[in-house]
């Protein structure tokens, strides 16, 4: 099946594959060819590719929207890095910049929170992805 994964920066994907497993906003759910149409959004976590039962390339997306049909599965992603670029110390200084910024922020506006808070938020998924690939 075809399968694409762009970021607002470029085109991270573009192959014919046998499944993509990808992590919906209600959980993880795998797409084979001739999958009836969805439309989902994305949580953040790890896009899997496979060719036949091996994974041949996993990607990082903070979220955005997949959308299968019979005829393949595109993944829109807000940002997405391939896992191969991710280390745990990289990760993990992201994840504490991003607590420091919280911490250091005086007062911040409800929406100035939530950003922060969903910063955070992508770092710790970031970090567990990491620990999960390194298994």
């Amino acid at each position: 099946m075809a399968f694409d994964l762009v970021s607002p920066e470029k085109v991270l994907a573009q192959h014919e594959v046998d499944m993509v497993v990808v992590p919906g906003e209600e959980g993880d759910f795998g797409v084979l060819a001739e999958h009836a149409p969805i439309l989902s959004l994305l949580r953040p976590g790890i896009v899997q590719v496979y060719d036949g039962n091996t994974v041949i390339e996993r990607f990082f997306v903070e979220g955005g929207f997949a959308e299968a049909n019979p005829a393949g599965l595109t993944v829109l992603a807000e940002a997405a890095v391939p896992m191969a670029e991710l280390t745990l110390d990289g990760v993990k200084g992201l994840l504490r910049n991003a607590e420091e910024d919280l911490a250091d922020t005086k007062a911040p506006s409800e929406s100035e929170l939530a950003r922060l808070e969903r910063t955070i938020a992508i770092a710790r998924a970031r970090v567990e992805a990491v620990e999960y690939q390194d298994r």
